[in-house]
């Protein structure tokens, strides 16, 4: 790799992590100068390489334990999933030097104690693969229900992530429940799976309806003196991600397409123009905001949180979206899972 790729140059401004449960794309990425931090993942990522045919002995593995138990099929598969998502996390995981990261389901979206449970059991799976709980991460939906889950779960010594997350009101109700980290998507999720619904910008940092929400919880989480890190995600193109870059969040979390255009040299100049360019885009005016600027988005049960989604009909859009689509994908992984445990 060479030096002056625009990753190198992004790697020098922020952390970067891999968007990718293939060892093969950490392995590609890395040197003797550069790791990748953390590896998130979510159901779509599951079941993308729990379908590869050389993945085939990873799936048998998942279902070998629970196979033939006294479980109903049902469970058995819930099982499994779990297992399969700790043993492909395994493989990526000494390729790290932080986190794995593994979502909830989405169908415990809006079930607090589901969700608790849940991330519980994926903790307890990880540290049976020798995973140990300080370097797992749980990824969980921004609804209100359960970021008052990952309230819990963070004061139990529990790591999580605010994922699916569109706004500011989001973020603060993350950072108010002492997530490690929220992620906002850039892209809604649906350009990974149907690519027209990608729109491509001249200057993405001015003109992109992310840029200045993204730009607002950097800057309001650096008024706020919150611990909670800024992860964006759902990244589509090298320009993209240079962009993200010169709005100064914590991590860029990155899929393997978008690693591989990062590596193109010849795109360096123009796309490291680009980062100085967009340096003092500053987004959304917080010269006014302080630790009182904001309700508690999760007293009441996370009304106030509520209220916010409710009133912001795009947000609530993509996420309700992006959790039908994480349902479908899980459903895809669990059919998988049902064939290997009933042969």
């Amino acid at each position: 790799m060479s030096n002056t790729s625009l990753l190198a140059l992004i790697r020098k401004k922020i952390v970067i992590d891999v968007d990718s449960m293939d060892p093969a794309v950490a392995i590609r990425h890395s040197s003797q100068t550069f790791t990748f931090c953390d590896m998130t993942s979510n159901q779509a990522i599951v079941f993308s390489e729990a379908s590869k045919p050389d993945r085939q002995a990873i799936l048998t593995s998942a279902c070998q334990g629970i196979k033939g138990s006294v479980l109903d099929i049902g469970q058995q598969v819930e099982s499994a999933l779990v297992t399969l998502t700790a043993l492909l996390a395994k493989e990526v995981f000494p390729h790290l030097t932080g986190k794995v990261h593994a979502q909830t389901s989405p169908k415990h979206a809006n079930n607090t104690e589901a969700t608790i449970v849940e991330a519980k059991a994926i903790v307890n799976a990880f540290e049976g693969q020798g995973i140990p709980r300080s370097r797992v991460c749980i990824k969980i939906p921004a609804t209100p229900e359960s970021l008052i889950a990952c309230q819990y779960l963070e004061k139990t010594g529990i790591n999580t992530l605010a994922t699916c997350l569109f706004s500011l009101p989001q973020a603060v109700a993350a950072s108010q429940a002492g997530c490690q980290y929220v992620a906002p998507y850039f892209n809604e999720l649906r350009v990974h799976f149907e690519p027209k619904v990608w729109r491509e910008y001249e200057n993405p940092a001015e003109e992109h309806p992310m840029s200045p929400i993204i730009s607002s919880i950097v800057a309001s989480f650096k008024k706020l003196g919150t611990k909670t890190l800024v992860m964006p995600a759902s990244i589509v193109t090298s320009q993209e991600a240079a962009v993200l870059a010169s709005l100064s969040p914590d991590h860029l979390t990155l899929s393997a397409n978008v690693l591989d255009q990062l590596t193109i040299d010849a795109e360096g100049t123009a796309l490291s123009t680009l980062i100085e360019r967009n340096s003092s885009y500053s987004g959304t005016d917080t010269s006014n905001v302080g630790v009182n600027s904001f309700p508690d988005y999760l007293k009441d049960g996370g009304q106030a949180l509520r209220e916010a989604l409710s009133a912001d009909q795009e947000a609530s859009r993509k996420l309700a979206d992006a959790l039908g689509i994480f349902s479908e994908m899980e459903e895809k992984t669990r059919v998988l899972l049902r064939q290997e445990l009933t042969k």
